[in-house]
């Protein structure tokens, strides 16, 4: 599963051009149900903030917005791994 690791490192970079490549890389994950496909959202719902809180607050913000994301990144990687 390279994708979650070209994913993570999209994490650190913080741009709406990330968020629009991990979008990418984890659409082809959303047809396998609708668990994984809410869970992209949230992640994806997560990242966004993410982008707002590097870009309006400041830096002691940042690594907690990014362990969230990382989290639920996590947790899509989770449910794939339970899916048959």
């Amino acid at each position: 599963m390279d994708c979650f690791k070209r994913v993570e490192g999209l994490i650190d970079a913080t741009s709406v051009e990330a968020i629009d490549n991990a979008r990418v890389l984890l659409d082809q994950f959303k047809g396998e149900s609708e668990t994984i496909a809410q869970a992209i959202d949230d992640f994806l719902l997560d990242f966004m903030t993410l982008l707002f809180v590097v870009e309006a607050t400041r830096e002691r913000f940042h690594n907690p917005a990014r362990r969230l994301a990382r989290i639920r990144l996590s947790r899509i990687r989770l449910l794939l791994t339970r899916c048959p």
